[in-house]
Parts: C-alpha cells; structure tokens; sequence
C-alpha cells in the first residue's frame, strides 16, 4: 500500500467520537479519529515496513502515527531515529504508547530511555521512564542492573513529586513495574510506593485519577501476579 491510499483508508475508518476522545486527551489536528481495533486490518495488509512507518509518522497526523508505530521495525531504528520521532511527540498517547513502545523492543532500549529521563522535558522523560515500564513487563529479571533499578527507585522517591506532570505519571508507574514485575526488588519497591504516597497529576486545572503504587502492588500480591510478564511489547 502507498502512503496516500493509506491515509484515505485511515480516513474512511475514522468517527467524529473517537476524534473527540483523542482531542480530550491532547492530540491536535491534523487527525481522524480511528480506533486502534479498526486499525489492525491495515497493519495485516502491510506487515513490517519500516520506510512506510517513517512516512506515516511524518505526517504529524495523530492515527498515521499511531499506525507507524504498529508496522516499525524497531531494530532497524537507530538512536537518532528515536530522537527524532520523540521530537515529534508533542503529547503522552505518542510519547508514551507510540515512541517508548518502539524502542523498548530494541537493543538500544536501556541507553536511550537513560538519557531521555535525564533530558529534562517532560514528554522525553516520561517516555523514559514508560520504556522502562516496558522493558519490565517484557523482559527476563536476568536482563536487568539490579543495583541500577534501585538508584532509579530512589530517584523517583526522592524526586517525583516536583516533576512535570506526565514525567510524574510514568515514575509512579515504574515503582508498579519494578514492584510487580522485577521480582529482586519487590520488597525494596513496596517500601518506597509507601514513601510516595499518591501521586496528584493535574491536566490543566483538573486533577487526574493515578493508582497508588503500594496499593497497586498489593492488589498484585494478593492476585497473584507477581512476576507478570508479557509475551510481546507491541499488541
């Protein structure tokens, strides 16, 4: 398929609702409204298509993006590449669900997502962070520093509740994932989720609903999800 068929199908695909709900949440024009669902068929026709998704995410069209993200070829990606789409990312559904979600299924995954955090803008660092909380609930406990994962967990203690507001969000998700995921620090993440507290995120005036780490974990504790791993990063 060729980029301008695809962008018509995307189109033909979209509902006034859906566009709604994405605005809601920050995404600017240009964008359709399509639904991750009805995307799939797309993603079936095309496959993996690494020079396709660089020309749909360079659209800056919200479901174009969000489509590139379904048929990139993450290890065929470099550092620049990622640096250049989370430049691109100009709300969390991309930086967070789009970019962080790419890279965590690449070998440069740890570097990158390293340097993002210490990047100082809020999309970068969340997206960070949230590459992080992928590569926890994908990866063998054995692929991870130990000690490098503990002086993270203190960095969110210590430092979490004067960050921007979506760097704020995906730090109070990593203690989840550390806690629920990365068995060796389960105790030393149930700890600091207590220290936290909840962890108040604003969109605009409003204050949004976050999970209480130590809350979460224990609820995971209780279910019997510790451990939890998925099989693959991306749907």
């Amino acid at each position: 398929m060729e980029l301008i068929e695809i962008m018509g199908e995307l189109e033909s695909l979209a509902t006034e609702r859906t566009k709604k709900i994405y605005m809601s949440n920050g995404a600017q024009e240009p964008l359709f409204g399509v639904t991750i669902s009805a995307m799939k068929p797309i993603f079936k026709k095309i496959k993996y298509n690494q020079p396709l998704a660089e020309q749909l995410y360079a659209t800056g069209n919200y479901d174009a993006m969000y489509l590139a993200g379904m048929i990139a070829e993450p290890k065929k990606m470099t550092e620049e590449d990622f640096n250049r789409w989370i430049d691109s990312a100009y709300f969390y559904m991309i930086s967070d669900f789009i970019v962080s979600v790419t890279l965590a299924e690449t070998d440069i995954a740890f570097t990158v997502a390293d340097r993002w955090i210490d990047s100082g803008k809020e999309l970068t660092m969340s997206a960070g962070w949230s590459c992080y909380e992928w590569l926890l609930g994908t990866r063998k406990d054995s692929e991870f520093d130990r000690d490098k994962l503990l002086s993270m967990l203190y960095r969110v203690r210590d430092t979490i509740h004067s960050q921007p507001n979506r760097t704020k969000y995906s730090m109070n998700n990593f203690i989840m994932s550390v806690g629920v995921s990365y068995l060796p620090l389960h105790e030393e993440a149930k700890k600091i989720a207590l220290e936290v507290g909840r962890v108040e995120v604003f969109k605009g005036k409003d204050l949004c609903q976050t999970n209480v780490a130590a809350e979460y974990i224990q609820k995971a504790t209780d279910q019997g999800k510790l451990g939890f791993k998925r099989k693959h990063v991306r749907c």
